[in-house]
């Protein structure tokens, strides 16, 4: 923010005890040390805010963009598939009650 240095905060310091006074200097102190701790508060909390619209609008986006593209499923039942190519498809019911009245069948058997 600003570049204030050690022997520009003694200048000031010698200045505002000169024009001041020793009395009423360590109140001076405390009251601008509030004024600056709150505008810190201040703009830090600003900032926030910021980051979380800024975040916001960013998942807004990408959220949009998905809702656009395949669904999650489909992209998660592709790569199942690809990996392995021998894994039925939970999506594929017909499938499933094949296998399950075959596996009915083999304990019966069994």
């Amino acid at each position: 923010m600003f570049d204030i240095g050690f022997w520009e905060l003694t200048v000031i310091g010698v200045v505002a005890l000169l024009v001041i006074g020793p009395e009423r200097l360590p109140r001076v102190a405390r009251t601008a040390g509030l004024w600056v701790g709150r505008a810190r508060r201040f703009v830090s909390s600003v900032k926030a805010d910021i980051d979380r619209e800024l975040a916001a609008d960013e998942l807004k986006k990408t959220l949009a963009r998905h809702a656009e593209s395949e669904s999650l499923y489909e992209i998660i039942e592709d790569t199942k598939q690809s990996i392995n190519p021998s894994a039925e498809s939970p999506s594929d019911p017909q499938k499933k009650a094949n296998t399950a009245v075959s596996d009915q069948s083999h304990d019966a058997n069994g």
